[in-house]
């Protein structure tokens, strides 16, 4: 997940193909990385939603498997963005118990 966070991060700002990940350089906001992430995520679910309705209005166009791939591929992403605002929430409860 993290390496996808910094994919994301460096094809937003636009310094690295998606296919050479390693390569980036620079900072990298986070709060960029983690925006890209969740746009993703919306996208997908996006997607999904409307490739349903299309199904369900009868457009010969789109199979229910297409449908079905759209929903499950939506439904893990936002899995994942819900996994890592786990942990967020809980690295920023480990700092705040933390005693100085």
């Amino acid at each position: 997940m993290v390496a996808q966070l910094k994919v994301a991060a460096a094809r937003s700002q636009g310094s690295v193909s998606p296919l050479q990940p390693e390569k980036a350089a620079g900072k990298v906001d986070f709060a960029d990385a983690l925006k890209t992430s969740l746009d993703q995520v919306n996208g997908a679910q996006r997607k999904a939603e409307q490739l349903g309705q299309r199904f369900a209005a009868g457009d010969n166009n789109v199979n229910l498997s297409d449908v079905m791939i759209s929903s499950q591929k939506a439904n893990i992403g936002f899995q994942a963005a819900i996994q890592v605002r786990n942990k967020l929430v809980s690295a920023y409860h480990d700092i705040m118990n933390m005693q100085v």
